[in-house]
């Protein structure tokens, strides 16, 4: 079903999809592609693919954001400026990588504040499927980001030979991309704002903790 949404923004929204494989091809990839084809049946977008495989080695030696190499810190700024975010990972140990809260973990902390992110996962059965809501929303609950109503949650079975191949999981993509188009109308949210500062009381208890 094709949707058209009554209004939204006119010029290209940035979207990046960040993915959280640490080989390919990967099921999770294919979702975030996935994501990415619905969104660009409804909205003008200018889609960025972030690959977990590709920076994570890279990243890992990395404590401090000034120690990431160039193409690390340039994916860094593009997730910092994205208009919406689609972050797709797979369930490893019941949770994320290490490696996808390690690039999170240099992401500036105000640099997501009221950022529509679409949350996705993949894992081995449905068992898994409440990773979006006890991992995943908690994580950018921190940034202050603006996580979609529904999220999507895929497993094997709905993959044949790296190709969506499940109807339902079809129908969720869908459906979270029209029930997070309310949430993304195209306006900045990157400019600077009083309120993506702490406060001189917070600085003041975090500096003596």
């Amino acid at each position: 079903m094709t949707l058209h949404p009554a209004a939204g923004p006119t010029s290209p929204l940035s979207v990046v999809a960040v993915v959280g494989s640490t080989h390919r091809p990967a099921k999770t990839a294919v979702l975030a592609e996935a994501i990415l084809e619905e969104l660009a049946g409804v909205l003008p977008i200018e889609p960025h693919v972030v690959r977990l495989e590709e920076v994570g080695p890279l990243l890992g030696g990395a404590l401090y954001r000034s120690q990431v190499p160039e193409p690390v810190e340039e994916h860094l700024q593009r997730i910092e400026a994205a208009d919406l975010l689609v972050v797709a990972t797979p369930v490893y140990r019941a949770s994320f990588t290490g490696l996808f809260k390690h690039l999170f973990d240099l992401v500036d902390q105000y640099a997501q504040v009221d950022t529509p992110v679409l949350l996705a996962a993949t894992g081995g059965s449905e068992r898994h499927g409440l990773v979006i809501e006890h991992q995943l929303r908690p994580l950018f609950a921190f940034f202050q980001a603006l996580t979609l109503p529904v999220g999507v949650y895929a497993h094997d079975h709905d993959f044949t030979d790296y190709r969506i191949s499940s109807p339902l999981l079809a129908q969720r993509i869908a459906t979270a991309v029209r029930r997070g188009l309310p949430f993304i109308d195209g306006t900045s949210r990157h400019e600077p704002a009083l309120d993506r500062e702490p406060c001189a009381a917070a600085t003041a208890v975090a500096a003596g903790r």
